[in-house]
C-alpha cells in the first residue's frame, strides 16, 4: 500500500521540481541594478552625468603593485605631474546606468583621441570611455569629448591637491568639503569620494545634461566609508 501511494505521488514531486526550476531561472533572469530602467541602453535617454576625476598617483601606485606596466600606464604614470585626471563622463539613470549603447560602437578618430590626452592621459582609457559611455550620450564622438572638456572646465580643483609633493592623509569628508568650498553651488549630495583599501581613488561629481551641479542620492550612497585615506604625492612634481 505504501509503495502504491509513493507511485501516485511521483508526478506531484516531478511537477514541483519543474516549478522550482522555473522559479530559479526567473530569478536569475531578473534585471540587475544597472538594467532596471525601461530606457536601458537607448542612446541619449538618461537623466544626468557623473564626471569622474581620478587621483592619478593612486592609480599609478596600484598599477605598479599589480605589475601592470602597459602602454596606457606608461603614458599616465611617467614623470609628468598629473594630479586629478578625467576618468570619464558617464550618463546615468536615477537608478542604474546605461553602457555600450551601440555595438559595434562608431569608430573613434585618432585625432579626437589625441586631442583629449591633456585631460585623460591614456589612449586606451579614451577609446574605452567612448565605447562604454560615450555611445550612450546620444552625441557624436567629437560632441561627447567636447562635453567632457566643458564639464571638466566647470569644476575647480582645490589648490591643496594640485601640486601635492608629499603623501597626504585625509578623510573623504575633508576632500568633499575642499571641493565644495571652491565650487559655489556644489551641494554635498552631488559629490562622492571613492577609495580602495587605503587610498583615495576618485572624486565623482553629478551634473545635469547642461552641466549644472545636481544632487544624486544613489552616487552619494556609494561613497567611501573609511575614516581616512591616503593621497600619494604627484609624480614628477
Amino acid at each position: 500500500m505504501l509503495a502504491f501511494r509513493l507511485d501516485r505521488m511521483a508526478p506531484v514531486w516531478v511537477a514541483l521540481g519543474h516549478l522550482l526550476i522555473t522559479i530559479l531561472i526567473g530569478i536569475a533572469m531578473l534585471p540587475t541594478a544597472s538594467a532596471q530602467d525601461r530606457r536601458q541602453n537607448t542612446p541619449g535617454e538618461f537623466d544626468f552625468y557623473v564626471l569622474s576625476l581620478s587621483w592619478s598617483p593612486s592609480f599609478c601606485e596600484e598599477a605598479t603593485e599589480r605589475g601592470n606596466n602597459g602602454r596606457s600606464q606608461q603614458a599616465q604614470c611617467g614623470e609628468r605631474p598629473f594630479s586629478f585626471v578625467v576618468h570619464g563622463l558617464w550618463p546615468q539613470y536615477e537608478h542604474g546606468f546605461p553602457e555600450y549603447c551601440e555595438r559595434p560602437s562608431p569608430r573613434l578618430e585618432r585625432n579626437i583621441m589625441t586631442s583629449m590626452l591633456d585631460l585623460m592621459p591614456a589612449p586606451g582609457l579614451i577609446f574605452n570611455e567612448w565605447d562604454k559611455h560615450g555611445t550612450c550620450s546620444g552625441l557624436g564622438a567629437r560632441g561627447y569629448f567636447e562635453t567632457i572638456r566643458k564639464a571638466r572646465a566647470a569644476v575647480k580643483i582645490p589648490p591643496e591637491f594640485i601640486d601635492l609633493s608629499d603623501p597626504k592623509t585625509v578623510s573623504p569628508a575633508q576632500v568633499e568639503e575642499a571641493f565644495i568650498k571652491v565650487n559655489p553651488g556644489l551641494p554635498a549630495d552631488a559629490i562622492a569620494v571613492t577609495c580602495n583599501r587605503t587610498r583615495l581613488s576618485e572624486v565623482r561629481i553629478c551634473m545635469s545634461k547642461d552641466l549644472q551641479f545636481r544632487s544624486c542620492e544613489e552616487i552619494d550612497r556609494r561613497a567611501c566609508r573609511r575614516d581616512q585615506v591616503t593621497m600619494p604625492p604627484v609624480r614628477g612634481g
